[in-house]
């Protein structure tokens, strides 16, 4: 890995986009040309995209299997993924293989099949996750799911106001 290459991986850069490719199974990516952006994606001297966005949302994919694989394939850093799109799938269960990216900020799993609200908790490992999405799965009627309001959120604001005290900016002075 070159150090110009970690340095150009970016969330920055645009996706790489595989939504509405009607995609079966995560193999399927290796023959499927990505969807082009406004933006070119950058690749490596190795060909292999320099993005941390995966974009596999609207397609018919019911499993993760050999994610790991076809994704070091693919990217130049799957280590640095910090966003991954899978809504609007097939999918039953949250896959452990989403637990090994430990920059992973940004987790669409809305309108797919995902049954039971215990398979959030496997989520808990990822210290980056700040954005989480789950509507639109069957869990929504088991007992003890909430979304969370533009109420619910201005709650938490507000609470975070009263809290949370903010730092002190020191103003450095010139000396004469």
């Amino acid at each position: 890995m070159s150090k110009q290459d970690y340095m150009n991986t970016s969330v920055q850069e645009p996706p790489l986009d595989y939504s509405f490719r009607n995609i079966q199974v995560i193999q399927d990516l290796i023959s499927e040309e990505p969807r082009k952006g406004q933006r070119p994606l950058r690749h490596s001297k190795s060909g292999k995209s320099l993005t941390q966005s995966l974009w596999l949302n609207n397609n018919v994919l019911n499993e993760l299997r050999d994610f790991n694989h076809v994704i070091s394939q693919l990217l130049q850093h799957p280590e640095n993924l910090a966003w991954i799109d899978l809504s609007f799938n097939d999918l039953t269960s949250i896959d452990p293989v989403l637990t090994t990216f430990f920059n992973l900020s940004v987790l669409y799993l809305h309108g797919n099949s995902i049954q039971r609200l215990g398979e959030v908790n496997k989520l808990a490992i990822l210290p980056r996750l700040r954005s989480l999405t789950l509507h639109g799965n069957p869990m929504e009627e088991e007992k003890g799911y909430s979304g969370v309001t533009k109420a619910d959120r201005t709650s938490a604001e507000v609470w975070k106001r009263m809290n949370i005290k903010p730092k002190k900016i020191r103003i450095k002075q010139d000396a004469f």
